[in-house]
């Protein structure tokens, strides 16, 4: 099973274990000072055994740039728009760091540094330039690293990642930004030809790469709905089409006034050609800094100076503003634009939901004005009304800016 003894050295008493792992392979370690510590090592190898977390003491020899490239082999479930990401990370800093480190060898506090270096700019990447990185990035590279000691561990080769419990910069989301009608309509106004796509996206809430892989045959002009079944995104400079970003088709309503617009895009194309351009090829996503919608950005601003300088995604935003401002419910919202639950939508949206505080507010003071204040006070409804609607509670500021209560008035008496 297992044995501990003692051997002598140059510099004293050592102590050797012998034991077997659970592949029957007989395995040795030496050098412990103490017989305690070899007890100690032994047991916690008999327990790892038992529980079936025993590593073997060579597994951990693997470099991790061993691992990375069979890591990234086994993420064949992804978007290639989300695989490429991770691919870069890999490559651009995980890699260059980690490469030609042993899996055994790395610690917590190492990776924690890495992380701060990332941060400060400090770490460096494939290319040996040095630059800050954000929140996002260092996430993602961090996620890297720790799946790729998650694999290892999975495989018997670590008895724990060593790059988990880490503290990483948190994300901070700036504020949405949102246009009104009329500064939709002043947008669009400036785009020339790009025009109905920029109405389109503002209101129907479809991202960029949904909206220009929509078909003719997707838009049922009856029904004013549209089906949402694909997706081209741009990856390493050439246009990739799937799915949607949640993998389900879904079906969005576009208002009156658009259907007009769309129809003029499908003239002359048949049901399988692309609604926007010529049809045959997607469009290129305009940049930030430059391009027609950039150009529209900074036309509009200088009619209306109160129109934030958004993004193409950005009218996604302003989309679901203006469907909650004319009523719709977070489930509708939800539906239009795609989110996995309305919980989801709540929290990107949840400034938008402000107001149905107040209706809350009002709602429980008219239930309990109706079956509670007229009984209370004695009055007839009409007057409990009118005596709910008065300031009854008046106070003022001492020398010590201490609020001194003055009492209820007016009276009821004069009802």
């Amino acid at each position: 099973m297992a044995s501990i003894e003692p051997y002598e050295t140059d510099n004293g008493r050592r102590y050797r274990i012998r034991y077997r792992d659970p592949e029957h392979r007989s395995r040795e370690r030496a050098g412990f000072t103490t017989k305690r510590a070899a007890e100690q090592y032994l047991a916690e190898v008999l327990i790892a055994t038992t529980r079936g977390e025993y590593v073997a003491p060579n597994a951990g020899r693997v470099t991790v740039s061993e691992l990375g490239p069979l890591w990234l082999s086994t993420l064949t479930h992804m978007k290639p728009s989300a695989f490429a990401p991770l691919e870069i990370a890999w490559r651009c800093y995980v890699a260059p760091r980690w490469g030609a480190t042993e899996i055994s060898r790395i610690v917590n506090s190492d990776v924690q540094v890495w992380v701060a270096q990332l941060v400060a700019g400090t770490a460096v990447t494939s290319k040996h330039q040095k630059r800050a990185l954000g929140a996002t990035s260092v996430i993602r590279a961090h996620s890297v690293l720790a799946s790729i000691l998650d694999l290892a561990v999975k495989d018997r080769r670590l008895s724990r990642n060593p790059a988990r419990e880490v503290n990483l910069p948190r994300k901070v989301g700036k504020p949405h930004g949102y246009l009104t009608h009329r500064q939709v309509e002043l947008l669009a106004s400036q785009a020339g030809g790009h025009g109905t796509l920029v109405r389109f996206l503002a209101y129907t809430g479809l991202r960029w790469g949904e909206a220009t892989a929509l078909r003719v045959g997707d838009l049922d002009m009856l029904r004013r709905r549209l089906t949402v079944s694909q997706n081209a995104v741009r990856v390493n400079g050439r246009i990739v089409v799937g799915t949607p970003k949640s993998h389900h088709t879904r079906s969005v309503p576009f208002p009156v006034f658009i259907a007009a617009e769309l129809a003029e895009q499908c003239v002359g194309k048949t049901r399988e050609q692309l609604v926007f351009g010529n049809g045959l090829s997607h469009l290129q996503q305009p940049t930030s800094t430059t391009g027609w919608y950039s150009a529209s950005i900074a036309r509009a601003q200088a009619i209306d100076s109160d129109i934030p300088r958004l993004t193409v995604h950005d009218l996604r935003h302003t989309a679901a503003s203006l469907a909650i401002s004319a009523g719709a419910n977070v489930k509708a919202v939800q539906r239009m634009l795609g989110h996995a639950s309305a919980a989801m939508t709540l929290d990107v949206y949840s400034d938008l939901f402000d107001d149905d505080l107040m209706a809350v507010s009002d709602a429980l003071d008219a239930a309990r004005r109706e079956q509670v204040v007229g009984d209370l006070w004695g009055l007839d409804p009409e007057a409990a009304y009118r005596a709910s609607q008065l300031p009854r509670i008046y106070s003022e500021v001492d020398d010590q800016n201490k609020v001194l209560p003055l009492g209820l008035e007016p009276r009821l008496e004069r009802f």
